[in-house]
């Protein structure tokens, strides 16, 4: 999968990062990552689908080779930010069927420019978005005002995951099998060793998105969201994990419940199912973007 680097610099004064697939006048797919993650760890998905969609991939401030910024602008300055960058350089793409994609937080993102540039996408497909009910969103935001949520066990968790190892060998090595990589495809373990982590100054290997950035998101929620969710008129494919946080299954049924767009399924497999079986993924993914659903 060949693939060219592309920048953008927002009002900020940061700039955004990612790559794109040479402009062929396929559908164009945009994915955002997950949190700690960055487009190209996703690369054993993403490649099959490359033969059928040109590939625009957007890492977050903080995130790939992303500019860290400062403090972190938000869910949804960062959903503004992913369209400020697409927006630039579409002309490359001419007039194509444009599509969305987004694991987790970028699933979430994914909804926010759905619902805010309708525009934009003909349809998307989110893998596990990280949304929230109504009143858990309503009190996850009052902890974020009270500073509380910095003490929540996910972003404690992120903070205190392990940042730095003697090489890539040894980094590949000590994360197999763990946490959140538990039965990741050898080939997703790989992608994520050779474009999450970076050189880091005393001759190792560093992630590329700081714990700190990675506590700082989980510590911060999307505003508006339900009201985006409920506003989205493109057909939405939702494929949810079997096993991974319960509140994402009552949130996709409470979404579908207020907008006929949204469609879901369950496939095996944890939050990274997408990881774990990346060919698969990106069949589910492609039948979805590609017939009626």
């Amino acid at each position: 999968m060949q693939l060219t680097p592309w920048v953008y610099t927002g009002r900020e004064g940061f700039a955004l990062r990612g790559w794109h697939t040479p402009p062929t006048g396929k559908p164009l797919l945009h994915f955002i990552h997950g949190n700690g993650f960055c487009g190209r760890a996703y690369t054993p998905m993403l490649a099959p689908l490359s033969h059928d969609f040109d590939l625009w991939l957007s890492d977050a401030q903080g995130h790939g080779d992303s500019d860290p910024g400062g403090n972190f602008v938000g869910w949804n300055r960062s959903a503004e930010l992913a369209v400020e960058a697409l927006k630039a350089h579409l002309p490359l793409f001419k007039n194509v069927p444009r599509h969305a994609l987004g694991h987790s937080f970028g699933g979430v993102l994914s909804c926010l420019i759905l619902s805010q540039y309708p525009e934009l996408f003909e349809r998307a497909v989110v893998l596990d978005p990280v949304i929230l009910q109504p009143h858990v969103l309503w009190a996850a935001q009052m902890t974020q005002w009270t500073g509380l949520a910095s003490h929540s066990e996910l972003a404690r968790k992120a903070r205190a995951r392990r940042r730095h190892w003697p090489d890539r060998d040894s980094a590949r090595e000590s994360l197999r099998g763990r946490g959140v990589y538990k039965n990741w495809a050898e080939e997703a373990l790989q992608a994520f060793v050779d474009h999450a982590l970076r050189p880091s100054a005393d001759g190792g290997v560093e992630l590329k998105c700081s714990p700190e950035r990675e506590s700082e998101i989980f510590s911060s929620v999307a505003h508006g969201l339900w009201g985006a969710l409920n506003r989205i008129d493109a057909p939405v494919q939702v494929i949810r994990a079997e096993h991974t946080f319960p509140f994402i299954e009552a949130s996709v049924q409470q979404w579908k419940s207020i907008n006929p767009n949204v469609g879901d399924v369950i496939t095996p497999g944890g939050h990274c199912f997408m990881q774990e079986t990346p060919n698969q993924t990106a069949q589910m993914v492609k039948r979805y973007l590609m017939t009626q659903f």
